[in-house]
């Protein structure tokens, strides 16, 4: 008897990218692509700088599945290729994708939808006073992986800040202060469930050993402390969890994505950001949520790759 053919997609997995999280992006291309094989896919993994429509065209068939971080890769400029291009791919459209990479714009989204974020305003060049009351966070409003952070504790952290700023000379990159919120860090991953829902993964929550998440703490000390399901007061969880969720709602996120907020002394929680394409690394926070589920990284990743093959749309392309 012949073994039946293998019914699971093809996939071309993506990797790289030219934002500053190329190498966070290479980890994460990495692991998608070993766990797609695990789980039964063929698969083809290439490594990319920026590509377009031309490019895709020229990609093997199969969904693609974009394993980028960053600006271009992560907030809608590979997005609106793969969308002109017609191919499936896992991820939010381009329209999402922008919403979510831009930090003010998601806090105006919260904000409708009455999920508290930190009161913000845009760092400029001209104005050396902060446009928050110190303690304040500086950061760049276009980026992930907590790439620019600057802890304002006092005016000489606030200038510093300032200075670093007006150095920066990275084209287009704008920051943006946020009044600093002092508590815990818990994030909440979400997975289309293919039913208009998402898949009830527990909590996160992240307790570097500086008290500062960082990309240092994220990547490269190896000190950070992750606890899956954190005991939290009566009704916290499912409160934030509910919140993450409208926000991705209203945002259109499709297939995947991490919510992340900060829970201060008075149990009253506050929103962050939004990710659309979380990371996939050995220290990332979603797989460590699906894992806690029962859920393995193969099993994931066959799991968005499903999503994307069916071509079910949350809410914007």
């Amino acid at each position: 008897m012949n073994p039946a053919p293998n019914t699971k997609p093809s996939v071309v997995v993506l990797a790289g990218g030219p934002d500053s999280e190329r190498e966070i992006s290479l980890e994460s291309g990495r692991a998608v692509a070993e766990a797609l094989r695990e789980s039964g896919h063929q698969i083809e993994y290439i490594e990319i700088d920026r590509i377009g429509t031309k490019d895709i065209a020229a990609l093997p068939s199969g969904v693609i599945f974009p394993a980028l971080h960053g600006v271009w890769g992560e907030g809608g400029g590979l997005q609106s290729v793969l969308e002109s291009s017609g191919r499936a791919y896992v991820g939010s459209g381009p329209a999402a994708a922008r919403l979510a990479m831009d930090k003010l714009a998601t806090k105006i989204i919260a904000g409708n939808a009455g999920v508290r974020t930190p009161n913000a305003g845009i760092v400029t060049i001209n104005d050396p006073v902060c446009c928050v009351p110190l303690p304040a966070v500086v950061k760049p409003v276009h980026e992930g992986s907590s790439v620019g952070l600057m802890m304002c504790d006092d005016e000489i952290g606030w200038q510093r800040a300032h200075e670093m700023v007006c150095a920066d000379c990275t084209p287009g990159r704008i920051y943006m202060a946020e009044s600093m919120i002092r508590g815990r860090e818990l994030t909440v991953g979400l997975v289309d469930d293919g039913g208009g829902g998402y898949c009830q993964f527990p909590l996160v929550e992240i307790i570097p050993s500086t008290g500062v998440y960082d990309y240092e703490a994220k990547y490269t000390r190896g000190d950070t402390r992750y606890i899956v399901d954190p005991d939290l007061p009566n009704g916290v969880a499912k409160s934030v969890r509910a919140a993450a969720e409208s926000v991705a709602h209203a945002i259109g996120l499709r297939h995947l994505g991490r919510v992340d907020f900060l829970l201060d002394s008075n149990d009253q929680f506050w929103l962050l950001e939004i990710n659309t394409m979380p990371g996939f690394t050995a220290a990332s926070l979603l797989p460590k949520s699906a894992a806690a589920h029962g859920v393995s990284l193969p099993d994931l990743v066959s799991m968005l790759v499903g999503l994307a093959a069916e071509s079910k749309p949350r809410i914007h392309a």
